[in-house]
C-alpha cells in the first residue's frame, strides 16, 4: 500500500515541478517512473538542497546518449501564444563537475520537436510525400508522419546562439520554421497547422480527431449508399443476361431491360457516379497528380476516368468498336472502392479507440465542495429502519464542469463514480479500481492521505479529496501524451516500406503503361487465345483488352497496405499496453523489445520490493545510535533513493529530532555529503565515507583508518543486508546502519520464465557481494551473472560491453543510479516505483510496479513485431502477385482476367486485411488480460476469509 501511495503521489510531484518551470513539461513528465517517497515527506531545507520538491538530476545526465525526442505537445492556448516542450536538466549540487557534452549531443538537444496536424493523407504514398516535403524544408532535421493519427512530428534544428534554451529566441525560431513547413505542406495539398493545445490535452485531441472521423464516416456512408444504388441499377441490366440463360425470355427482353442496356443510360449512370460519390476522390487524386505527389486516389481517378472516356468514345464516335460497357465500370469500381474504404475506416477507428477512450475516463462534471470546513450534521434514519442516525458532511456540493476545477479545490466522489481529478483523499475510506493505470485488476483500499489518479473508479463509500493536478497537468493527460508520442515514432522496419510507398504510384503508372503497350502491340499476336477475355472482336479487340488490363493494374495496386502495416500495429500495441500499465515510447522501442536476448536487473527496488527496513544500528564508542541515525536521515532527507526513504522513515518512527541539512551533495553510487549544523557528514559506502573523511579539513587519516574504527565493525552484517556507513571528519567511521529488503514475491517466477524463453538474466548492484549473491540465489540467477559493487557508470559500461558482444540488452531499473545504464541499453525499462530520472531515460515505463510486467512488455514487443512483419509481408505479397495478375499474367494459360471493379474491390480488401490483422493483436491482449483478471479474482477469493463480505 505504501508503495502505491508513493508511486502515485510522485506523479503529481513531477507534474508540479514541470508547471513551476524547474522541468519543462515532457511527454513523460506526468507519467515518468514515480518517486518512492510520498509528497508529504518531500520537505526542503535551506541552501542548495532546499530548492523545491523537484527530483534532483545527477551531473552525468547531460552526457547520456540522446534518444529520439518526444513531440512537442503544445499546452498553452493559442491566445497566449505557442509553447515548445522539451526535456531539460535541473542542475544538482555535486562535488565533481560534469564533463562537457559532445557536440553531437548539443546538436541533438538544439533540435526542437513540434507537432503538426496534417489533413489530406489518404494512403502510404501520401504520408511518404508529406515526410519528403518536410525534410526538404530549411531547418527541418527530421520528421515522422503518422497516417492514422494525421500528425507529423517535425524536429527543427535551432541555432543555439539565439539563447534561451528551449524558450525565448530558440522557441520563436523553432515555431517560425515549423510554421513555414506547415505552409509548404498546405501549398502541396496537405493542409497543415501547428497543433494548438487546450486543457483537454492529447486525449482531447484524440477525441476531436475521432469526432471529425465520425462526421466523415457519416458523409461517406451517404456516398456509399448512392454509389451502390447506381451499382444495383447496373446489375439489373446484367440480370437480363442471367434471365435469358435461364430461359425466362419474357422477363429478359422487356422494354425496361432494353432501356437499361442503352449506352446513354450507362453513360448517365457513370457520370452520376463520377460527379457524385466519386467527385471528392477524383478531384483530390487529380490535384495530387498535378502537384507531383500521386497517391491511391490518383490511381483510381486515372482508372475510372480512362474507362469512362473509352466507353464514351465508343458510344459517340461512329465506327469506333470499343465496348460501351466501359461506361459502367466507374460505377462498379467506385462502389467497391467506397465499400472497402468504409470498412477500413471502421477498422481504423477500432484500432485507435484506446487513445480516444482516455478522454472518456474523466467525467464531464465534478461534485465541487463549496464549504470544505463545515462541521458534519446528523441525518435522521428512515422510519422503521432500526438504524442509528448517520453523520453526513455539512458541505454543500455543486455539479460543475470538470474543466473548471483547479488545483486546491475540494471535490467529492460517490461510489460507482470515476475520480475526476488527481488528488489526495481528505476523508473517507473506499476501494478503488486502478486497472486503467496499472493493469492490476485487484481493488486498492484507500483512505485519508491516499493519492488518487483521475479516471480511476471508486467503490463502496464516498471520498472527499483535494485536487492536486487537473486538465493537461494530470496523470491521465501525461499518459495520453506518451501514448500519442509512441504512435508518432516510426519503427526501423517501416523505413523501407516508406521508401517503397513514396515511389509506388509512379511504378504502378509505369506498369500500367507497359501493360497497355504490350497487349495493344504484341500481346494479341503472341497469345491470341487471350482475346476471348473480351466480348468485342475484330481489329479493336487488342486495344480493348489492353485498355481493360491497364485499368486493372491502376486500381488493383495498393500502397495503403504498405503505409498502414506498421502504424496500425504500433497504435494497437501502445494503446493496449497503456491499458495494462505498459507505457511504450515508440515503434522503435517495440522493435527493440522484440529483439532482446539479455535482461539486466537492478537489485534494490527492481528485483526487491524497495521497502527497506532498518535492522541494526552500530555506533562507534563515543557516538550514540540515535545520533548516527539522525545525522544520516538529515543528510538523506532530500535525496531520492529507497535507502534514503528507509533511513528517514526509521528516524521518524523513533521520534528522533532530525536536524536540517543546509547543503547536500549527491554522489551517485557512492553516497551523500551534507552540511548538518556545524558538522560535515558523509553517508554511503564504507570506502567512500573513509575517503571523504580523510579528504576534508579537520580530519586525519588516523582518525578514519584506525584499527579501532575497523575493529568495531569487523563482524559485518547478515549476508543479505545492505550496509550504510556514516562518518565525519575528526571522527572517521561513526556508525553502520544495516537495512534489509525483501525479494519481490514474483521475482523467482519471472526470472524462471525469462530463462525458459531463452533469455539471459543478469543482476547488477552497487551493494556488497554477499547481499547480491544472496538475492541472486533466491531469484534463481546464475552466480556468474550477479555482479556486485558496480557504480552507475560501471552499470552503463557492463551494458555497453554486452552490446559490443552482440547482445540485445534490456536494462530494468528504478533509480537515479540506473539512468546511465537505462540510456545505454537497447531498451531501458523503468519500474513504476522508480525515479523520474529513470523514467525519462527509459523507453518503457511500467506503471504497475510489478516485475512480471517486464515479461509482458517483452511479449508485447515480440507479438507486435510479428504482426508488423505479417502486415508488411502481406502488403508486399499482395502487390507482387496482384499487379501481374491484373496485367494479364494468367490470361494466356488459364484465361483468368480481372475486371476493373473486381480489381478495385481487391485493392480495398488488402488494406482491410492489414488493419484487421493488427486488431487481432488487440483481441489477443484483451483475452490475456481477461484471463489474468480471472486468475486475480480467484486468488482474491481464496484469500478472502470465510464469511467475510465481498466488494461489489
Amino acid at each position: 500500500m505504501a508503495t502505491k501511495l508513493a508511486r502515485l503521489s510522485s506523479l503529481r510531484c513531477l507534474a508540479a515541478a514541470g508547471r513551476a518551470g524547474s522541468i519543462m513539461a515532457h511527454p513523460l513528465s506526468s507519467v515518468a517512473a514515480p518517486l518512492r517517497r510520498p509528497a508529504a515527506r518531500l520537505r526542503t531545507g535551506s541552501g542548495t538542497a532546499a530548492a523545491d520538491a523537484t527530483p534532483r538530476l545527477p551531473a552525468y545526465l547531460p552526457r547520456l546518449p540522446a534518444r529520439s525526442a518526444a513531440p512537442a505537445w503544445l499546452a498553452a492556448p493559442p491566445a497566449s501564444g505557442w509553447r515548445l516542450y522539451a526535456a531539460q536538466t535541473v542542475e544538482a549540487p555535486t562535488a565533481a563537475a560534469a564533463p562537457p557534452a559532445p557536440a553531437s549531443s548539443a546538436a541533438a538537444d538544439a533540435a526542437q520537436p513540434v507537432v503538426l496536424d496534417v489533413r489530406g493523407m489518404k494512403c502510404g504514398g501520401c504520408s511518404a510525400a508529406v515526410k519528403r516535403i518536410l525534410l526538404q524544408q530549411p531547418g527541418v532535421a527530421g520528421a515522422a508522419v503518422n497516417l492514422l493519427t494525421e500528425t507529423a512530428v517535425v524536429r527543427v534544428a535551432v541555432d543555439g546562439s539565439s539563447g534561451g534554451g528551449a524558450s525565448g529566441g530558440q522557441q520563436a525560431a523553432a515555431l517560425e520554421m515549423a510554421a513555414a513547413a506547415a505552409e509548404a505542406l498546405t501549398a502541396k495539398g496537405f493542409p497543415a497547422s501547428l497543433r494548438s493545445a487546450d486543457d483537454e490535452g492529447v486525449a482531447g485531441s484524440a477525441a476531436a480527431l475521432a469526432e471529425r472521423k465520425a462526421d466523415e464516416m457519416r458523409k461517406s456512408m451517404c456516398d456509399l449508399a448512392f454509389a451502390w444504388g447506381l451499382a444495383l441499377v447496373c446489375c439489373t441490366h446484367h440480370l437480363g443476361h442471367l434471365l435469358h440463360s435461364l430461359g425466362l425470355h419474357q422477363f429478359a427482353h422487356t422494354d425496361f431491360m432494353h432501356a437499361l442496356g442503352n449506352p446513354w443510360v450507362s453513360g448517365v449512370l457513370g457520370a452520376a457516379a463520377l460527379l457524385g460519390p466519386g467527385r471528392p476522390l477524383l478531384v483530390e487524386g487529380a490535384l495530387s497528380l498535378f502537384r507531383g505527389n500521386p497517391n491511391m486516389n490518383s490511381l483510381i481517378a486515372l482508372g475510372a476516368s480512362t474507362s469512362f472516356a473509352a466507353g464514351g468514345t465508343s458510344a459517340l464516335v461512329p465506327g469506333f468498336t470499343l465496348d460501351p460497357s466501359f461506361l459502367e465500370e466507374p460505377v462498379m469500381l467506385l462502389a467497391f472502392v467506397l465499400l472497402g474504404r468504409s470498412l477500413e475506416a471502421r477498422a481504423r477507428a477500432t484500432a485507435s479507440a484506446d487513445l480516444t477512450a482516455l478522454a472518456r475516463l474523466i467525467p464531464d462534471t465534478t461534485r465541487l465542495v463549496l464549504d470544505p470546513g463545515a462541521a458534519p450534521r446528523p441525518k435522521a434514519a428512515p422510519a422503521n429502519s432500526g438504524s442509528a442516525a448517520a453523520a453526513v458532511p455539512a458541505e454543500e456540493e455543486m455539479l460543475v464542469p470538470t474543466a473548471t476545477v483547479r488545483e486546491g479545490d475540494v471535490v467529492r466522489v460517490l461510489p460507482g463514480e470515476r475520480v475526476p481529478v488527481d488528488g489526495v483523499v481528505l476523508a473517507g475510506t473506499a476501494s478503488v479500481d486502478e486497472s486503467m493505470l496499472t493493469g492490476e485488476s485487484l481493488l486498492v483500499a484507500v483512505g485519508k492521505g491516499s493519492v488518487l489518479t483521475g479516471g480511476t473508479l471508486a467503490y463502496e463509500a464516498p471520498l472527499t479529496l483535494r485536487a492536486t493536478s487537473t486538465g493537461s497537468a494530470s496523470t491521465l493527460a501525461g499518459i495520453g501524451r506518451l501514448v500519442a508520442d509512441a504512435q508518432s515514432r516510426e519503427a526501423p522496419v517501416q523505413r523501407l516500406a516508406d521508401v517503397v510507398a513514396g515511389r509506388f504510384c509512379y511504378g504502378v503508372m509505369a506498369a500500367s503503361a507497359t501493360t497497355f503497350g504490350f497487349w495493344s502491340l504484341a500481346g494479341a499476336d503472341l497469345f491470341p487465345q487471350a482475346l476471348d477475355a473480351v466480348e468485342a472482336g475484330g481489329a479493336a479487340a487488342p486495344l480493348l483488352l489492353a485498355l481493360k488490363l491497364a485499368i486493372d493494374v491502376l486500381v488493383v495496386a495498393c500502397p495503403c497496405a504498405l503505409g498502414l502495416a506498421t502504424p496500425t500495429a504500433v497504435l494497437v500495441a501502445s494503446s493496449a499496453g497503456a491499458r495494462r500499465g505498459l507505457l511504450l515510447r515508440g515503434g522503435d522501442v517495440i522493435e527493440g523489445l522484440a529483439e532482446v536476448d539479455t535482461v539486466v536487473l537492478d537489485k534494490t527496488g527492481t528485483l526487491t520490493e524497495g521497502r527497506l527496513q532498518l535492522t541494526a544500528v552500530d555506533a562507534q564508542p563515543g557516538c550514540s545510535g540515535d545520533e548516527v541515525l539522525a545525522l544520516a536521515a538529515a543528510a538523506e532527507r532530500n535525496t531520492r533513493h529507497p535507502l534514503a526513504d528507509a533511513l528517514v522513515a526509521a528516524a521518524e518512527s523513533r521520534g528522533l529530532d532530525v536536524p536540517t541539512a543546509s547543503t547536500c551533495q549527491t554522489h551517485p553510487g557512492d553516497g551523500v555529503w551534507a552540511q548538518v549544523g556545524e558538522r560535515q557528514v558523509a553517508v554511503g559506502r564504507r570506502e567512500w565515507v573513509l575517503e571523504q573523511c580523510s579528504g576534508h579539513a579537520g580530519s586525519s587519516s588516523a582518525d578514519c583508518s584506525s584499527s579501532s574504527s575497523h575493529a568495531a565493525y569487523s563482524g559485518g552484517s547478515g549476508g543479505s543486508d545492505t550496509e550504510v556507513w556514516v562518518g565525519w571528519p575528526g571522527q572517521g567511521l561513526a556508525g553502520r546502519l544495516a537495512l534489509s529488503d525483501a525479494l519481490r514475491p514474483d521475482a523467482a517466477a519471472v526470472v524462471s520464465l525469462l530463462r525458459r524463453r531463452g533469455l539471459r538474466v543478469m543482476l547488477l548492484s552497487g551493494d556488497r557481494q554477499p547481499a547480491v549473491e544472496a538475492m541472486a540465489a533466491a531469484a534463481g540467477i546464475d552466480p556468474s551473472d550477479a555482479l556486485a559493487g558496480i557504480r552507475p557508470e560501471g552499470k552503463a559500461e557492463v551494458v555497453s560491453r554486452l552490446r559490443r558482444e552482440g547482445r540485445r540488452v534490456a536494462m530494468v531499473g528504478d533509480g537515479v543510479n540506473d539512468a546511465p545504464a537505462l540510456a545505454s541499453a537497447d531498451v531501458g525499462i523503468a519500474m513504476g516505483g522508480g525515479t523520474a530520472v529513470a523514467g525519462d531515460a527509459a523507453g518503457v515505463v511500467l506503471l504497475g510496479d510489478r516485475l512480471g510486467q517486464v515479461d509482458e512488455a517483452l511479449a508485447l514487443g515480440r507479438s507486435t513485431l510479428g504482426k508488423i512483419r505479417q502486415n508488411l509481408g502481406w502488403a508486399v505479397a499482395y502487390n507482387f502477385v496482384g499487379v501481374p495478375v491484373a496485367a494479364g499474367a494468367l490470361l494466356p494459360a488459364y484465361g483468368i482476367a480481372l475486371s476493373p471493379s473486381l480489381a478495385g474491390g481487391m485493392m480495398a480488401l488488402s488494406s482491410i486485411a492489414v488493419v484487421t490483422n493488427s486488431l487481432s493483436l488487440r483481441w489477443a491482449i484483451d483475452a490475456a488480460s481477461q484471463q489474468q483478471q480471472h486468475q486475480a479474482q480467484q486468488q482474491q477469493a481464496q484469500q478472502q476469509p470465510v464469511g467475510a463480505p465481498t466488494s461489489s
